[in-house]
């Protein structure tokens, strides 16, 4: 694709934009990277200088700023929404210059990867402390099917595009009350060795422990599975959730959310 006069590339040899990722520890990245999921975008497909990694509802950007690989709509991305995460404050400030108002400067928490933080035994606990009614279950294709009918609960499974896929690369475990989905822990996407995990709950049913219960028992999955249960918070109650299940904050870092896109 052309913009500015300049082609874009999506690149099928991903691996020639390493270098400009360099050691950022996000699985998003390592996802497209690998070409697990996700898609990585840049200025030539031999030596690229500025590169885009972009994953569901995320872009992430390194090397050279460059406004046209900002200006960019991934190919398939049907919402208006993107989060755009720059590497620094030169690829910031040149988001900030393209989409102007529609740009909400926010802040996110990155958590710390570590291998062996995890107490089994309080996340058992964690896991089967539900009230009364309420069952955990691992997602099968109903529940696949389920998550994706209701707005609150599509990102749980909606980097997946069926069943087969998500049987195959992802791995979740909902509450249901009444045979309902009413809280979820899932993979929002995977990567070689872990997956990225996005929780919901449905409005009406929060701050009654159905996330932690979630939560927890995604991570006992995945530890089954010698899988990395990888967190990225959106915010302190995310991070506050994130240490009560064994996790350690990392940094705060800066994000853009883009409007109208």
């Amino acid at each position: 694709m052309k913009i500015g006069g300049q082609r874009i590339h999506k690149l099928t040899d991903t691996d020639k934009a390493r270098q400009l990722f360099g050691g950022w520890e996000e699985t998003i990245i390592w996802s497209c990277l690998q070409g697990v999921m996700g898609c990585i975008y840049a200025d030539d497909d031999r030596h690229p200088c500025s590169a885009a990694a972009t994953l569901g509802d995320f872009a992430f950007f390194a090397g050279r700023p460059w406004r046209e690989l900002i200006l960019h709509k991934p190919e398939g991305h049907p919402a208006d929404f993107i989060i755009m995460v720059p590497e620094n404050d030169e690829w910031g400030r040149m988001i900030e210059s393209c989409y102007k108002e529609r740009a909400k400067k926010v802040s996110r928490y990155a958590i710390k990867k570590e291998l062996k933080v995890f107490d089994r035994e309080k996340l058992k606990k964690m896991r089967d402390f539900l009230p009364d009614g309420y069952v955990l279950k691992l997602i099968d294709e109903d529940i696949y099917e389920q998550c994706k009918e209701q707005q609150w609960s599509r990102d749980l499974v909606s980097q997946y595009p069926d069943y087969g896929t998500y049987q195959r690369l992802g791995l979740g475990v909902v509450v249901q009350k009444d045979g309902r989905v009413v809280s979820g822990a899932s993979s929002y996407s995977s990567y070689e060795g872990g997956i990225e995990i996005e929780i919901d709950t449905d409005e009406p049913y929060r701050r009654r422990g159905l996330a932690s219960a979630c939560a927890a028992g995604l991570i006992l999955e995945c530890l089954k599975r010698d899988l990395y249960p990888s967190w990225d918070a959106q915010n302190k109650w995310s991070v506050a959730l994130a240490e009560k299940l064994g996790y350690h904050y990392s940094h705060e870092y800066t994000a853009y959310e883009i409007w109208g896109y």
